[in-house]
């Protein structure tokens, strides 16, 4: 076994494991066709309800806000991938040979993030903007074009948001080891958890803060927007998570045995 300590030589190998496994690539096809599809569902059904007037369509409905709905479900296929991405050597046993082949676990899981991040950003990057403008077209006289209004920062704020939630997931399954365990926190946690406390009224000053809830704010405009966590620092309130999870993680991964 050859062993390594070039970072040039760890982040190929990590890009090959995205490449040869096929889960991994599975979900961020998954990511593509989820945010792509469901979003062009829903610009189609809005603009049928706000063609036949009716009360279904929130009154604060905004065609940038519509453009994202989409994506907020393909966010899982991305959470999956960095689940996924450090979960599956567990699962199989590689993670012996790899951190045989790169004695420093430092640097081996920052190949990790690194890796994922790229990925994730370029994926996200790409998925947004045509799940974006697709749901635009769908969406047909009521829908806006790229550049009107905020929506040049929602598109381009996204695909962060986006990656970060992926890092964030990469962080969690690194401190559990374990793809269905990870993978149940993570979507109970975005999916059940934070919706449902948004919607307490004793617990929505403390929903706001939560990550996911507080990185989605880059994507939204209009009343839909949360008052007191603005985009930017709602992106801010996510990375801090992200870099939370990721110290866990690499305490856990410095600390346990393979």
């Amino acid at each position: 076994m050859s062993v390594s300590n070039s970072p040039f030589a760890v982040l190929h190998g990590e890009w090959i494991k995205i490449r040869t496994v096929r889960s991994t690539l599975l979900s961020l096809a998954v990511a593509v066709v989820a945010s792509v599809g469901l979003g062009i569902l829903n610009g189609s059904s809005v603009r049928s309800a706000l063609d036949a007037k009716s009360d279904m369509v929130r009154p604060d409905f905004d065609p940038i806000n519509s453009g994202f709905v989409g994506v907020q479900f393909g966010q899982l296929a991305l959470i999956a991938f960095g689940v996924l991405l450090v979960c599956s050597e567990y699962t199989s046993g590689t993670v012996r040979a790899a951190l045989g082949a790169v004695p420093g676990r430092g640097l081996l899981y920052a190949g990790k993030i690194t890796v994922a991040a790229l990925v994730a950003l370029a994926v996200a990057a790409v998925t947004v903007l045509i799940a974006f403008v697709a749901t635009q077209r769908a969406l047909g006289p009521y829908g806006v074009t790229l550049g009107q209004g905020e929506s040049v920062r929602a598109v381009v704020g996204a695909p962060l948001y986006l990656a970060l939630l992926c890092l964030l997931a990469v962080g969690v399954g690194m401190m559990l080891r374990s793809s269905a365990l990870a993978l149940t926190v993570m979507f109970v946690f975005v999916f059940v958890l934070s919706p449902v406390a948004s919607s307490v009224p004793g617990l929505r000053e403390v929903a706001r803060y939560l990550p996911d809830q507080a990185g989605a704010q880059i994507m939204k405009v209009g009343a839909q927007a949360d008052p007191v966590v603005g985009p930017v620092a709602g992106l801010l309130i996510l990375l801090a998570w992200t870099v939370a999870a990721l110290a866990g993680g690499y305490a856990v991964l410095a600390r346990r045995d393979a």
